[in-house]
């Protein structure tokens, strides 16, 4: 077995996953002085086929799955996510160490055209995600909803005169990056509601390895934590990976959990918002809690809509 004075620190390879694990790094080699990290890149399905759609490549999960192969065969020690790409039930063996203090969590707008309100109808607007285009639609019928694959430098690229007028972002992104001044208008969480742990990051690690949960417990930040457990939870209980449009956001304020959240019909003719608050000592529960208004306002029929289409 490989000394514990040497810890692997696994990343997907694109620059922002590249800048999150290295800031993990400088975060644990300041904690623990002592101790020797190495981080090395892993490929994943989801960088290796970035003109096929996230739909197409199975959605959930392939950002992440040669990680945590990679974690189980003992090739690393701990791996650096985006939580936003970890599926709500991981693979048997590992677990959720700790999560860092969330970043912004909104999604942004950057436009050659103005703000959402001021594009012209007809604009062009590239995403290649479903949840933000069904929240889209919903806001702007008359612009036209562009498929959108890529890291952030080629994304962007698109916003040009012969491409897109704009693209959906998330801020966390640009936000670590530096790249705040591309932003044209940081969209509101209550009416384009984030992606399940949109702004957080996840240490994986074995299931088993206390001497790993010890030495990043430091970098967890209980709210985010609490906060990301309830989203996490909402979407297991909504079904998880299904297909139908998802999306909650949690936050801590004056020692309550509020946790609000939609679920969509495919397309989004149709979107059932609800809102929950409750302890922050069972994030769960809300999650479930939820879970429970939606389909009490009759989230499982969209869901099963999602799935016929989806055959």
């Amino acid at each position: 077995m490989r000394s514990r004075d040497h810890i692997v620190i696994g990343s997907r390879g694109s620059r922002l996953a590249l800048f999150q694990s290295r800031f993990v790094l400088a975060e644990l080699s300041r904690i623990h002085p002592e101790q020797r990290f190495e981080l090395i890149e892993i490929s994943t399905t989801g960088d290796l086929n970035r003109d096929i759609s996230l739909e197409e490549l199975g959605g959930e999960g392939v950002f992440v799955k040669e990680l945590e192969d990679a974690l189980l065969q003992g090739t690393i020690d701990l791996a650096v996510h985006s939580l936003k790409d970890m599926l709500t039930t991981l693979p048997k063996g590992l677990r959720l160490a700790a999560v860092l203090e969330r970043v912004d969590p909104r999604d942004v707008l950057i436009s050659r055209s103005g703000k959402l309100a001021e594009l012209p109808a007809g604009a062009k607007i590239g995403t290649g995600s479903e949840r933000r285009a069904v929240q889209l639609r919903a806001r702007r019928p008359d612009i036209e909803l562009c498929g959108l694959r890529g890291n952030i430098d080629t994304r962007l690229k698109r916003v040009a005169p012969e491409g897109l007028d704009g693209i959906i972002m998330a801020s966390a992104a640009l936000t670590r990056l530096e790249m705040e001044d591309r932003i044209t208008e940081y969209l509101s969480p209550t009416t384009f509601v984030p992606a399940v742990g949109q702004g957080a990051l996840g240490i994986e690690i074995r299931d088993d390895d206390e001497f790993l949960v010890d030495l990043v417990s430091p970098l967890n930040h209980d709210p985010t934590h609490r906060a990301v457990i309830a989203e996490r939870q909402f979407l297991k209980a909504m079904g998880g990976g299904c297909r139908a449009p998802i999306a909650a956001l949690g936050a801590v304020r004056d020692g309550t959990l509020n946790l609000h959240g939609i679920v969509a019909s495919p397309g989004g003719r149709e979107i059932l918002r609800a809102e929950v608050a409750g302890a922050l000592s069972a994030p769960e529960e809300a999650g479930n809690r939820l879970a429970h208004e939606m389909i009490g306002l009759g989230a499982t029929s969209l869901i099963q809509k999602a799935g016929r289409d989806d055959r």
